[in-house]
């Protein structure tokens, strides 16, 4: 008998909020993230605006000799950990620590220290290099610190497929559940790629917003005047748990994980491909059991460039035909940059606390509406609805889609 699977913690940081409550306020009042960049100088680059942390300040939650041997994403990670667990009340919760894992998703992961390692090399000399380097940077440090600090010794792994990766460690924690490998999980992403080769290299790839001038206002998905995506930076954790054992020790429960849908477009590195699109957000329906027409919000992907837009838009009118035009389709990026590896449980979390308090997320900065992207985006404000079903979708170079749903929990 397979298990059902609710979300009963969670916990972010991002530039529009550092924990839930302040993240949601944000959310609700159309806040952006994005600014001037002040980490790292960006004289030389085209681009100097990003959704970035302000005032991070880790030793609020974390002892100097943790901190110290963990780069900036796990730091990340562990921030909204902390809050998830202390959510879910999971630090008081010894029932079978043996059966609870950690399944993160990152797409850069420790890129600060790698950078950092080689500068130091390069310009230093060998000796200079930090003997730490290996464990701060490898992909699987933000999870191993999440599970040491709470002795979860279940399942552990991290998935690192590009901005998909939060959202195939959703699902992927969501079947350990659903299939008794786990009673409890620890999931969702982080990353932090507000680095200086890091950003050259997306500059570089012309996938960026050069409006400079207007950092709060660059961020456009689906609008006609959208110029690229504003990287961002964050995590967001959600506790993921058996329905039965959530009850059992009267946990609080946000919503039901019901579906999952993951593929590949075997196609193109960077560029989407519609079918497997489609397909992603039919095997979620699939799974979940339900009629599509009972979908009532869909968390869209919904990066600003002006490929993928178009693209998840005619994928969304695919599925849901003219049925489409009645679902309201909102994309967070439009506040919190892409965080990559983290944007996957970042909208997730924004969906789930839209469905607690009935407010859609709005779109921000939607003011030139695009021909080809039609649907209704949820404009510039938030707006009082009643979700019951809703469908989050994420895809990643690699040609990686995955597309999750969840519902109000019916008992």
């Amino acid at each position: 008998m397979k298990k059902r699977v609710v979300v009963t913690g969670m916990g972010v940081i991002t530039a529009i909020g550092v924990d839930i409550k302040s993240f949601w306020d944000s959310v609700l009042s159309g806040k952006s993230g994005v600014k001037r960049i002040r980490r790292i100088d960006t004289t030389d680059l085209p681009v100097k605006i990003a959704a970035e942390i302000d005032n991070f300040d880790p030793s609020d939650l974390l002892p100097g000799e943790k901190i110290s041997r963990m780069d900036l994403f796990s730091q990340f990670a562990m921030t909204a950990a902390l809050e998830a667990a202390r959510d879910s009340r999971l630090e008081s919760d010894e029932m079978g620590k043996e059966k609870i894992g950690v399944i993160l998703g990152t797409s850069v992961g420790g890129i600060y220290s790698h950078e950092k390692a080689a500068k130091d090399l390069f310009t230093k000399g060998y000796k200079h290099v930090n003997p730490l380097t290996i464990p701060l940077v490898i992909n699987n440090a933000a999870a191993f610190h999440l599970a040491a600090h709470f002795g979860f010794i279940g399942p552990n792994f991290t998935i690192t497929t590009a901005c998909t990766s939060a959202s195939n460690a959703i699902g992927e924690s969501y079947k350990m559940i659903k299939n008794g490998y786990a009673d409890v999980m620890m999931t969702g992403g982080a990353d932090a790629p507000l680095s200086p080769v890091c950003l050259a290299a997306w500059c570089k790839l012309r996938a960026l917003s050069l409006q400079n001038d207007d950092p709060e206002g660059s961020c456009k998905p689906f609008s006609l005047n959208r110029d690229g995506l504003v990287l961002g930076e964050g995590a967001g954790v959600l506790i993921l748990e058996e329905m039965d054992r959530a009850i059992k020790r009267n946990a609080p429960i946000y919503a039901e994980i019901t579906g999952y849908g993951n593929n590949n477009d075997a196609f193109h590195l960077t560029h989407p491909s519609l079918d497997q699109e489609v397909k992603a957000m039919e095997m979620a329906i699939e799974d979940a059991g339900i009629d599509k027409n009972e979908i009532n919000y869909i968390s869209a992907h919904g990066t600003a460039t002006k490929i993928n837009d178009r693209t998840e838009t005619i994928a969304i009118k695919s599925v849901f035909g003219e049925g489409a035009y009645k679902i309201p389709v909102s994309s967070v990026k439009s506040m919190v940059g892409h965080t990559l590896g983290a944007s996957g449980a970042i909208g997730l979390i924004a969906t789930i606390l839209g469905m607690k308090y009935n407010r859609l997320p709005p779109t921000i900065n939607y003011h030139v509406p695009d021909p080809e992207c039609d649907l209704d985006y949820v404009p510039n404000k938030p707006r009082e609805a009643n979700i019951n079903a809703a469908l989050s979708n994420c895809f990643g170079f690699g040609g990686v889609n995955a597309s999750l749903i969840i519902r109000k929990v019916v008992n």
